[in-house]
C-alpha cells in the first residue's frame, strides 16, 4: 500500500480506541478526513472537474464519484495527494454479485484507490448472511489485487440496530476496511446513533465512514466524536467554511 493510500484510514480515532481526540477538530483536520462527493445522476464533466479542483485546492482527502467518472478524476488529480473513491452497486445494492465484482474491477483499472460498495440490503434483512459475506469478500478480493480498500455501505435507515450490527460484523469478517452509514439516496442520512453502534460493532482495525446528509461542521464534528473516521459529503466546502468561521 502506497504511503498516500494510508491517509484517513484511522486518522481521527475515537476514544474507544484508547485515544483522546479533541472535541473540535480544526478546519485542516476536517479536510484531512473528508471525501468530497459527487454522485448526482446529472453530474457533467465540468462538474466533475470542479469537484477535483476543489478537492485539490482545499486539501481534501479524496473525491467520491460514480464509476463513469473515475478515469477523468484520476487523470485530473494526478500528482496530487487526493485519491479517487468509486461507488459500486450504487445506490440500491441490488446488482448481481458478478456485476459488482466487474464494476469494481473496471473502477480499479480506471484509477480508483477505494471502493464504496452497497451491500445487498434485502439479503441481509432476510438473514442470508452467508450470501452477504460472500459478495463482500468477492469485491474485497478484487480490491486487494489492486492494493485498494473497500467500504461497505449499510444504508442504516433501512435497518434495525441488530441488522446494522450484523452487517458490520459480516463486513469485517469479509475483509472490508470500513463500514459506511448511508448512500445519501436512502430514507435518511447518518446519525450519531448509527456511528456509535457501528463503531461498537467492529474492531479498532476497521474505520467508520459517516455519509448522507452531513452538511455542517457541527454535525461532522459530532459524528467524528462519536467514532467516525471518515466523512463523506457533497457539502465539503460549506463544512470547511463553517469550521474556519
Amino acid at each position: 500500500m502506497a504511503p498516500a493510500d494510508l491517509r484517513g484510514v484511522l486518522i481521527y480515532p475515537p476514544r474507544s480506541m484508547g485515544l483522546c481526540p479533541r472535541d473540535s477538530p480544526s478546519q485542516r483536520e476536517l479536510a484531512a478526513v473528508i471525501e468530497h462527493t459527487l454522485l448526482a445522476p446529472g453530474a457533467s464533466p465540468a462538474d466533475v472537474d470542479r469537484l477535483c479542483d476543489e478537492a485539490r485546492e482545499h486539501h481534501l482527502l479524496a473525491v467520491c464519484v460514480n464509476g463513469v467518472h473515475v478515469r477523468r478524476c484520476a487523470e485530473r488529480l494526478r500528482g496530487s495527494s487526493v485519491f479517487v473513491c468509486a461507488v459500486v452497486g450504487f445506490p440500491l445494492g441490488a446488482s448481481h454479485p458478478d456485476v459488482k465484482v466487474n464494476e469494481a474491477r473496471v473502477a480499479l483499472q480506471d484509477g480508483a484507490r477505494e471502493l464504496d460498495m452497497v451491500l445487498q440490503v434485502g439479503a441481509l434483512r432476510a438473514g442470508e448472511h452467508a450470501f452477504v459475506a460472500r459478495e463482500i469478500a468477492a469485491v474485497v478480493a478484487e480490491a486487494q489485487g489492486a492494493r485498494a480498500r473497500v467500504k461497505v455501505i449499510l444504508e442504516t435507515g433501512l435497518l434495525a440496530p441488530a441488522e446494522v450490527a450484523a452487517a458490520c460484523e459480516l463486513s469485517e469478517t469479509a475483509g472490508a476496511a470500513f463500514v459506511k452509514t448511508c448512500t445519501g439516496f436512502g430514507p435518511r442520512g447518518a446519525t450519531r446513533e448509527d456511528v456509535v453502534l457501528m463503531r461498537a460493532s467492529v474492531s479498532a482495525h476497521v474505520g467508520v465512514k459517516a455519509a448522507g446528509g452531513v452538511r455542517s461542521a457541527r454535525l461532522a464534528r459530532e459524528l467524528l466524536a462519536a467514532g467516525a473516521t471518515r466523512i463523506g459529503s457533497s457539502a465539503s466546502l460549506a463544512i470547511l467554511a463553517e469550521a474556519e468561521g
